[in-house]
């Protein structure tokens, strides 16, 4: 290679450099960076320390084989110092490793700001010693849609429950985005309405981690009972039970336990420890847990037995039936080419102001084709349900509808009465208990209300008018079905 050859060579290396250097510049000044305000506190600021030490946690904690298959749709995880509940944390972020997990919307609580709302950062990207993480565009799409999500810039300048999170991500998915929510004070019908915003958004490559610890300064003992009725409660998804319980990110863990109500998912707890048992000191102690929701194909199944352009129609039919009657006494009468809505089957529709109950009623039987089973029901559930009055014209606008179709109920075969109500799932199956001429049902909606199986049995044999050990009785029948629920 003669000089000049080399010249140019070298001349077209120094011009990359610079090239690449004013590109990388340019990109800096475009990107708003949240940087790290507890490394070095909640964990080592250090890039290689912090790595070595979530693979450690992540090597010692143990992979529950049993959902290593199953798409993980959630976590709930604590945000405390990791040297605290780094080894709590790791039961679950060893469930998502290495998935196809692209954005990850994050719930977290606030701990020193009082707002309204939920607050998203205004920033490109969050900065740890790892690295830098794109937030997602689809964060502010949501703020354009919602007017209870705005941005609170206060909220997220110390906040540390959702910035703990994020090293976890970085060493075990790769390529993802986030979407940093810090919620504040939220009524229930709030809470619900932010619920059905993100589930509407949700898909295969989405992720929800929600930031909460459990309690506070207890006694070890007592901080154990409470925590075991805080886990009880959101595996049951119980969020009236969920409300009472103490649990610093509880907003956050009722909108993502609204989240799995609607979409069917199941929930299981993988790890739980409390400070007391990292440190010895037992007198005043902080309690976590690392909990999974995730999508059993069984149960999507058993509840995607209807297109969503099949519930649209349905819901139309609904409004149209009730609006007509309501209005000016018309019964409607719906039209329909669709087979499946011709079919037979059981189906309730439920009314809701306020996201409060105003009417409900259905039938279990299949007497008469879907959707004219909708018709009817919509007219009993606005002015026959004797619990209410009569929905009247000016509460048209705040009625929302919830539609819950029925699968067609299946006798629970055993060999064993222990082996029968063991086939039987809470949250997912609506039970019929039926004796001679006595029957009763539960929908499956009612396991928020009574979680325990022994109760749930015992309840319905008394709404049947047997004795509450009914279920134990070789001659009762028991029948189970799954309830699809769809609203506005």
């Amino acid at each position: 290679m003669n000089k000049k050859t080399r010249f140019i060579c070298f001349a077209c290396l120094i011009i990359a450099i610079l090239f690449i250097s004013f590109f990388s510049i340019n990109n800096e000044e475009n990107m708003k960076i949240r940087n790290p305000v507890v490394a070095g506190a909640f964990y080592p600021a250090d890039n290689e320390t912090l790595s070595s030490m979530i693979d450690g946690f992540l090597d010692e904690a143990e992979k529950n084989q049993q959902l290593q298959s199953i798409q993980i749709k959630a976590l709930i995880e604590p945000h405390a110092g990791y040297v605290y509940s780094g080894g709590v944390a790791a039961f679950g972020y060893n469930l998502i490793k290495d998935r196809d997990i692209k954005t990850i919307i994050i719930l977290a609580p606030s701990h020193y700001v009082y707002f309204d709302g939920i607050s998203i950062g205004n920033y490109t990207h969050y900065r740890t010693p790892l690295g830098d993480v794109k937030i997602s565009s689809l964060g502010n799409k949501l703020k354009q849609k919602f007017n209870l999500i705005h941005t609170v810039d206060e909220a997220h300048l110390k906040e540390h429950s959702l910035e703990v999170q994020i090293p976890f991500l970085q060493k075990t998915l790769t390529d993802f985005e986030i979407i940093p929510f810090i919620t504040g004070e939220m009524s229930k019908a709030q809470i619900s309405k932010i619920a059905e915003l993100i589930a509407e958004n949700m898909d295969d490559q989405t992720l929800i981690v929600v930031s909460s610890d459990l309690s506070h300064f207890h006694p070890y003992d007592s901080a154990v009972k409470m925590d075991n009725q805080a886990i009880d409660a959101i595996e049951a998804l119980d969020t009236d039970k969920a409300k009472e319980q103490e649990m610093c990110g509880k907003t956050p863990i009722l909108i993502l336990m609204s989240i799995a109500k609607k979409m069917n998912w199941s929930v299981k707890m993988l790890k739980y420890a409390n400070s007391g048992d990292i440190t010895g000191d037992k007198s005043s102690v902080v309690g976590y847990s690392s909990i999974a929701f995730y999508a059993d194909k069984t149960n999507e199944k058993e509840n995607s037995f209807l297109s969503e352009a099949q519930k649209k129609e349905l819901l139309n039919i609904a409004r149209k039936t009730i609006e007509d009657y309501v209005k000016d006494g018309k019964i409607y009468e719906p039209k329909t080419d669709d087979k499946e809505l011709k079919e037979a089957k059981g189906v309730f529709v439920t009314l809701e102001k306020d996201s409060q109950l105003r009417g409900c009623i259905g039938n279990i039987l299949l007497s008469k084709p879907l959707y004219l089973a909708v018709r009817d029901n919509a007219i009993n559930a606005a002015v026959n349900d004797n619990r209410f009055e009569k929905v009247a014209k000016d509460e048209l606008n705040d009625i929302k509808i919830e539609i819950s179709v029925l699968s067609v109920p299946e006798e629970i075969n055993a060999e064993s009465r222990k082996e029968k109500i063991g086939k039987i799932k809470k949250n997912i199956d609506g039970i019929i208990l039926s004796k001679g001429w006595a029957q009763a049902t539960f929908l499956p909606q009612v396991w928020k209300q009574i979680p325990s199986k022994k109760e749930f049995l015992s309840q319905l044999c008394l709404k049947a008018g047997l004795s509450a050990n009914c279920y134990l009785d070789d001659e009762v029948k028991l029948e189970k079905y799954q309830a699809l629920h769809f609203s506005e």
